[in-house]
C-alpha cells in the first residue's frame, strides 16, 4: 500500500490518494471521521480546533461502502480557508500586489522547518514553507491510517494509543491492563492518559506552560495486539518491520525520538533482563514469558503485543518568541509567532497510533495474497493457525 497527501495548513483543503487497499472491505465516511474527532481533542490544543470541525470525503475507490482496489481519494476541506483566499490563492497576483502580501514572513521560527526550506527552495517568503510544514498535514495521514485501522480491525488487530509523560510528569501503566481497558480510559481522559492519579498535575503543566507563552512536549505510546508472528523480514535492512515503524513515528512533526519494549533501557540491563523466554501451549502456540522486546526480533512481529513509543518535543511556535533574525534586513528580531498550541501531545498519540497502523496493514497486505479483503482474511487466519501449531 502507498500513499500520498497534498494541501496547505491554511489552503482549501488537504488531500490524501490511497493505493493498494484489498477490493470488498466494507469502508463508510464514519470509520475515518471518527478517528479525526479524535485527533482535534486534548487539553492544551489551540484556537485552530475550534474553527475546524474536521470530516473526510471519500471521492473515489468506493462504492455501496465496500473498496473497489483502485485508489482511494479522500478530500478534508479546511473551513478557515474562506479567510485565507487573497493570501493563500493559486492565481498570479496582480502588477504591484506582490510588494503588498499580507502576512509575509521574513522571520524564521527556531525548531522550525522555516529556514532550512526557505533555503533548499529558494522562498523569500517562509509561509511557503509552514504552510506544507505545519502538523495540519497530519489530518490526512490519522484519515489514511483510518483506513487502516479499519483493515486491522476486521483481521483481528487492535491499535490503542495513550500519553505515558507530559512536560516531566510520568504516568504509571498498569500493565495487566486490557487493550479495551486501555481504549476506555485513555478516550476519556483530557490528555489521553490512563493514571488518573496524574492526570491532573499534566494539565495544570500544560496550562501553567500557556501562561508564560510557552509549550512543553512527551512521550506516546501505542500498543497493538492480534497480529501474526512472522510480519517483517530479517533478510534486508530495509524489509525489517520495526525500522518502518520507527520511520514513521519520526516522521510525525515534533517527533525527535522512538524505542520498543524497554527500549533505551536495554542498555541498563543484563542480557538476562531484557530477552524474552520462549513459551508454548495447545492453545496460544509461541508466546514470551515477558515482553521487553516490544513484540519484534530480528526484524519481526513474534505475536506479542507490539509496544512502540514516541518522544514529541515543544511546540516550537511560542507566544513568547526565541530570538532569531530577518531573511531580509539580517537584523534579530523575536521570531513571528502564528496561532499555536501549548501542547499537542495528545492529539500527537492519535496520530502516532495512525502511523502504526498504516505500516503494520501496509506489511499484512505485502506479505499475504490481498487482491481480494475476503482472500486476504482467510491468509491471516491460516498464518494465526500455522504459527500456534509449528
Amino acid at each position: 500500500m502507498r500513499y500520498l497527501t497534498a494541501g496547505e495548513s491554511h489552503g482549501p483543503q488537504l488531500t490524501t490518494i490511497l493505493e493498494g487497499l484489498p477490493a470488498g472491505m466494507p469502508l463508510v465516511a464514519e470509520d475515518i471521521n471518527n478517528e479525526l474527532s479524535r485527533r482535534q481533542k486534548g487539553h492544551g490544543r489551540g484556537r485552530r480546533m475550534q474553527i475546524e470541525k474536521d470530516t473526510a470525503e471519500i471521492m473515489s475507490g468506493v462504492r455501496h461502502g465496500q473498496t473497489l482496489g483502485s485508489p482511494i481519494a479522500l478530500v478534508v476541506k479546511n473551513n478557515d480557508w474562506k479567510h485565507w483566499t487573497n493570501i493563500m490563492g493559486p492565481e498570479p497576483l496582480s502588477e504591484g500586489q506582490s510588494d503588498e502580501v499580507k502576512r509575509k514572513i521574513t522571520r524564521p521560527r527556531p525548531g522550525h522547518a522555516d529556514l532550512n526550506g526557505a533555503i533548499k527552495y529558494g522562498h523569500r517568503d517562509m509561509r511557503n514553507v509552514l504552510e506544507r510544514s505545519s502538523a495540519r498535514e497530519t489530518t490526512v495521514r490519522v484519515a489514511a491510517g483510518a483506513v487502516a485501522k479499519k483493515l486491522l480491525s476486521l483481521v483481528g488487530v487492535e491499535v490503542v494509543s495513550h500519553v505515558v509523560e507530559i512536560g516531566g510528569i510520568k504516568a504509571s501503566v498498569n500493565p495487566d491492563l486490557s487493550i479495551e481497558a486501555l481504549k476506555e480510559l485513555s478516550e476519556v481522559s483530557p490528555v489521553r492518559c490512563t493514571d488518573a492519579s496524574v492526570e491532573q498535575k499534566m494539565m495544570d503543566a500544560i496550562d501553567e506552560a500557556k501562561k508564560n507563552g510557552d509549550s512543553i512536549g512527551g512521550v506516546v505510546e501505542v500498543i497493538v495486539t492480534g497480529m501474526p508472528s512472522g510480519v517483517g523480514s530479517y533478510v534486508q535492512y530495509d524489509r525489517k518491520l520495526d525500522a518502518k515503524l520507527a520511520a514513521a513515528i519520526v516522521s510525525i512533526n515534533a517527533f525527535k525520538g522512538v524505542e520498543f519494549g524497554i527500549g533505551f533501557e536495554a542498555a541498563r540491563k543484563p542480557g538476562s533482563a531484557v530477552h524474552d523466554e520462549i513459551q508454548w501451549d495447545e492453545e496460544k502456540g509461541y508466546t514470551r514469558k515477558t515482553n521487553r522486546l516490544g513484540g519484534f526480533e530480528g526484524g519481526m512481529t513474534t505475536g506479542m503485543p507490539i509496544v512502540v513509543r514516541g518522544v514529541m518535543k515543544p511546540i516550537p511556535t511560542l507566544y513568547k518568541p526565541l530570538m532569531s533574525v530577518d531573511i531580509e534586513t539580517k537584523e534579530p528580531f523575536a521570531a513571528s509567532v502564528e496561532r499555536s498550541d501549548s501542547c499537542a501531545v495528545p492529539a500527537a498519540a492519535v496520530v502516532a497510533e495512525h502511523a502504526v497502523a498504516w505500516e503494520l496493514a501496509n506489511a499484512l497486505v505485502d506479505q499475504f495474497y490481498s487482491d481480494r479483503f475476503e482472500t486476504f482474511a482467510a491468509e491471516i487466519k491460516r498464518q494465526h493457525e500455522y504459527a500456534r501449531d509449528y
